[in-house]
């Protein structure tokens, strides 16, 4: 079981920054692919971005290849979300969630847990 806590969203304006965190609790945190997943209104939940469980390896939707990096601290149990040059289109709920395989996983249904979500607002 691992429960996951998002933090760090937050109302921006077009071309700035925030940085989002995930914590998560469980015993079997460093064994497990991570993912951020955001949510317009009135849209399905899109993937983001994936890190593989020993941090090795990342992927990026197209729409956010090169503004955002994700990463993780396996020692803090925690990933975090890097967003620059962030833009009205990425205004969302972004989620944190955890997946059983190691290795990254684009498909929203191979994820097992999920956290609460935090907002994020771009203005223009």
């Amino acid at each position: 079981q691992v429960q996951l806590v998002e933090s760090g969203g937050g109302l921006v304006q077009t071309g700035g920054s925030l940085r989002l965190s995930c914590a998560a609790f469980g015993r079997t945190f460093n064994y497990y692919a991570m993912g951020w997943f955001r949510q317009a209104p009135g849209k399905a939940r899109e993937f983001v971005a994936g890190i593989s469980s020993s941090g090795g390896s990342t992927y990026y939707a197209d729409s956010v290849k090169g503004r955002v990096t994700i990463s993780r601290d396996n020692a803090k149990d925690t990933i975090y979300l890097q967003m620059n040059n962030l833009k009205p289109d990425d205004t969302a709920v972004y989620y944190c969630a955890a997946t059983t395989f190691s290795t990254i996983q684009i498909d929203i249904a191979r994820y097992t847990y999920w956290g609460q979500g935090t907002q994020v607002t771009v203005s223009s």
